[in-house]
């Protein structure tokens, strides 16, 4: 049976869930992903298992939290004084505000509550601190040429 090598783009099926088992995404086969192998479009362990598998089968990884999006860092929950905000902006939580960096960059937050005064922000990925574990179905394989 054929497994797909970097360079050959695959379609899969995933459903990724946290060590709580709460669904963080997922992907069926009405709607696959597709990956080219080689191209870093997923985590390298992700990708290092596509590799391993034959059309039809399932696998499952786990991906510690910091090797996938790091762990939570205290650093990126900012308190912003709201004289520096739009007052048209209304900040509330769960709003999204992004920041510009020293070097040019920008850093999305995520408002996390809302005081007279401030407000507090978080720059942390969503899925920070989080292991990630994939369910992985390879659907097809599309070798390259």
């Amino acid at each position: 049976m054929q497994k797909a090598k970097k360079g050959d783009t695959v379609l899969i099926r995933y459903v990724v869930r946290s060590s709580e088992g709460r669904v963080f995404g997922q992907v069926d086969e009405g709607d696959p992903q597709t990956v080219k192998l080689g191209n870093s479009d997923v985590f390298p362990e992700v990708e290092t298992a596509l590799e391993e598998m034959e059309v039809g089968t399932t696998q499952r990884i786990s991906i510690l939290a910091e090797n996938a999006f790091g762990p939570r860092r205290d650093d990126l929950l900012v308190r912003i004084p709201l004289s520096s905000i739009d007052p048209r902006d209304a900040p509330k939580p769960g709003m999204s505000l992004k920041a510009s960096q020293p070097d040019g960059s920008t850093i999305q937050f995520v408002v996390i509550e809302v005081d007279e005064f401030s407000i507090l922000a978080d720059g942390n990925h969503p899925l920070a601190g989080e292991d990630l574990h994939f369910e992985l179905t390879l659907l097809e394989i599309k070798a390259s040429s």
